[in-house]
């Protein structure tokens, strides 16, 4: 059988994603070879300035998507936050995966404990602004580089604190040992759209390798994802827009949305609704316009 190439990203915590893809498709497919093809993306290389400042749609999955249309790769695995609200001509979302915990943690401290005028290291801008509406004395600073880098960064008393997804921490075995405190997505943070997902494109073409991708896909998760998805299409915005939205499945069938948009002055917009899963996210984004 010929081997299905998976690109992705150099991080750790990307080739985590991109080995946990290819473990879940030899699962679903016994006696399928697949291989990674690691690539640079705009994102990892240019740290020069905060993601929101970038001019650059998609700094971290360009280079992922142009190793599918050049051939070089078959498949290419991503964290869902970082698509695109549109995916480029002769592309198309292939699976998703079962989502992990979609929390943002601090690290560093508690935030109820943290002193007076903390610096808080991140580069997210709804994440400054849903902890600024908490805790109005705190000061952020721009942080970037990887999972270590930052907690690097936080132990050496840099910043008092920053903020990292839960999942990210805990497919790489640090979420105990960082100390992580994770905020509650309904009263505290809300997590960006898709956070938490795993998400894998192909050539829209490419029979073979959307057969093979089908066999991992995660229904539960693709709905809340296009959910989500949904209302930062309708705000015309991409993964640096300051809004988190959040989507669940109540156990009695209705779905949940969550959505926190910062706007200009500080102030947040916040609208949570709950009801049949057709027409909700265009509820939600009604309210957030």
């Amino acid at each position: 059988m010929t081997p299905l190439r998976l690109a992705t990203r150099a991080s750790p915590l990307a080739l985590w994603q991109a080995r946990h893809v290819a473990t879940l498709l030899r699962r679903a497919h016994p006696g399928l070879a697949v291989t990674l093809v690691p690539v640079i993306s705009t994102g990892d290389s240019d740290r020069s300035k905060p993601l929101y400042a970038s001019d650059t749609v998609g700094v971290f999955v360009k280079e992922v998507q142009d190793a599918l249309v050049d051939g070089r790769a078959d498949a290419g695995v991503h964290s869902c936050k970082d698509l695109p609200t549109t995916h480029p001509e002769g592309l198309t979302l292939a699976a998703i995966l079962k989502r992990a915990d979609a929390r943002d943690a601090l690290i560093g401290g508690d935030l109820a404990t943290l002193p007076v005028g903390a610096l808080i290291g991140t580069s997210s801008l709804r994440r400054q602004h849903q902890l600024a509406a908490l805790r109005p004395d705190l000061r952020f600073a721009s942080i970037r580089g990887n999972v270590d880098t930052r907690l690097r960064k936080v132990a050496a008393g840099e910043y008092a604190a920053t903020m990292l997804a839960m999942a990210g921490l805990t497919r790489l075995g640090l979420a105990r040992v960082a100390g992580a405190r994770p905020l509650d997505p309904w009263t505290q943070c809300t997590p960006a759209p898709a956070q938490g997902a795993v998400a894998v494109d192909c050539r829209t073409g490419d029979t073979r390798t959307r057969r093979l991708l089908a066999g991992i896909e995660h229904r539960a998760t693709r709905r809340a994802i296009d959910a989500e998805r949904t209302v930062l299409a309708g705000l015309a915005g991409g993964c640096s827009l300051p809004l988190g939205c959040y989507a669940v499945r109540l156990d009695d069938g209705r779905w949940r949305i969550r959505a926190r948009l910062a706007r200009g002055g500080g102030s947040i917009t916040e609208v949570d609704a709950s009801g049949a899963y057709a027409g909700l996210a265009e509820l939600v984004l009604g309210r957030l316009r």
